[in-house]
């Protein structure tokens, strides 16, 4: 059951006496952000929403015309089913340009809201003034573009792609403009030809010392650079199959729903305040991207590894999420733990970088696609219904290898018991062995010896 809570509120309806306002305030203020559900009564009552889409629609134009600084980029609002009832889910993430107020009331006690326990509170003039002198001033929608003869041709594409053509007045709408009415640094990066290089370098070792070669995919649009960042990856994921005595496990070098969500999230919430760009790497044994920015004022790393999100470029954050290339705020950094551990991130003083560990080490110079075969029979000393149960876990490891007897266990419908015990005989007859601790450890899938 949904309960309230202080990244929880719920509301029976959206009417016009609901003050959505502020509660959409007060969690753009707080340090994680917050959920609001409709549809739902304070006891967790599920009762539904009768007009989703008209609720929805309402919704984002109260939003957009009722809070400032621009909230855009900043909130996703979707369609969630619970046991058969439609309800809305409105995600807030924290703002960078606190605080944020009411247009009504401006910037005042009367419009300025905290999210304090399960209640949206006023806040004290001194709590204002502080915010405010603690303001982002370096955001790229402040920044005016180094050049004023910008073209949005490919931007326009990618819009009607999406069935979300652009009117005349998009360069507002998209907030692809500043204060004074100039295009900014978001409209730089997003244009159809600018100066901000994207490279994906591939070395031949596990250093740097030999170079194979160094794509450039910038200089465009950061939507086109995106794409063509992606399109490499996919072309890089080798394959190499493994086939049991019943089907087939194709096992790629690296998870590709992780990679894609490090990819554009480096590319989203790169700082390029200081036009560095991203950087994406290839050794033989791994991957690294790296990119520019220290965690958000007032978010921890328990805050970043749990998928609190606070957007480091929501105007660009806006636009991915326009155009599909990010699915909702939040969700990227639980996608990346699924199958990669914390201890993959490394934060070095104002970059952040994630490596992933290939699944198995490329033969060299080769892009062949290779194949290995487990055993006809399985040992004959196991019991009856072992060898289904064996390929399973099998099939779970090569897919994760950081995956745990616990994971296993709840993924597969399993005992712990029975897992363990498996486990042991595969290691035993060398199917797999352990690399590093039980904790922070991973498994590695071993070649038949009969092969």
């Amino acid at each position: 059951m949904i309960v309230e809570s202080d990244r929880i509120e719920l509301k029976v309806a959206l009417n016009d006496t609901t003050d959505i306002e502020k509660e959409v305030v007060a969690f753009l203020n707080s340090h994680t952000g917050g959920v609001v559900y409709f549809g739902i009564s304070d006891d967790g009552n599920v009762v539904g929403v009768k007009d989703i889409d008209g609720d929805m629609l309402k919704l984002k134009d109260r939003i957009r015309n009722g809070v400032k600084p621009s909230p855009m980029g900043l909130f996703d609002i979707t369609k969630e089913n619970i046991d058969g009832i439609d309800i809305i889910k409105l995600f807030i993430a924290s703002g960078s340009e606190k605080p944020y107020y009411k247009v009504k009331y401006g910037m005042s006690t009367k419009g300025c809201f905290l999210r304090i326990g399960t209640a949206s509170e006023p806040m004290e003039p001194e709590q204002i003034e502080y915010e405010f002198s603690h303001r982002v001033r370096n955001s790229l929608g402040r920044i005016r573009s180094p050049r004023a003869d910008l073209t949005f041709a490919h931007l326009k594409i990618y819009y009607e792609e999406g069935k979300k053509p652009l009117n005349d007045n998009y360069l507002r709408t998209l907030e692809l403009l500043n204060d004074d009415g100039h295009l900014n640094y978001v409209a730089y990066l997003l244009a159809d030809e600018n100066g901000m290089p994207m490279k994906v370098a591939k070395y031949k070792g596990k250093d740097r010392t030999e170079l194979i070669s160094n794509n450039e995919y910038g200089y465009c649009s950061l939507i086109t650079a995106t794409r063509k960042v992606l399109d490499k990856f996919e072309i890089e994921n080798q394959v190499r199959s493994t086939i049991t005595p019943t089907k087939r496990i194709d096992v790629p070098l690296w998870d590709n729903i992780a990679m894609r969500e490090a990819v554009v999230n480096a590319i989203v919430h790169n700082d390029y305040t200081n036009e560095i760009p991203p950087k994406f790497e290839l050794f033989s044994d791994r991957v690294e991207i790296t990119c520019a920015g220290k965690l958000p004022q007032g978010l921890d790393l328990e805050g970043f590894f749990s998928g609190v999100s606070v957007p480091r470029n929501k105007e660009l954050m806006r636009v991915f999420r326009d155009l599909d290339l990010v699915e909702s705020l939040g969700s990227g950094m639980p996608k990346i733990l699924k199958t990669y551990p914390r201890k993959n991130f490394t934060f070095i003083g104002n970059f952040l970088r994630i490596t992933f560990p290939y699944n198995w080490i490329p033969e060299e110079d080769t892009n062949e696609e290779s194949t290995e075969k487990w055993p006809e029979k399985w040992p004959e000393k196991w019991p009856e219904k072992w060898p289904e149960k064996v390929e399973k876990i099998l099939s779970e490891i090569i897919q994760n290898p950081f995956i745990s007897i616990l994971e296993l266990a709840e993924k597969l419908s399993m005992g712990k018991t029975t897992i363990k015990k498996i486990i042991k005989e595969l290691q035993s007859n060398q199917y797999i062995r352990r690399i590093g601790p039980n904790k922070g450890g991973h498994w590695e899938v071993l070649n038949h010896p009969e092969k």
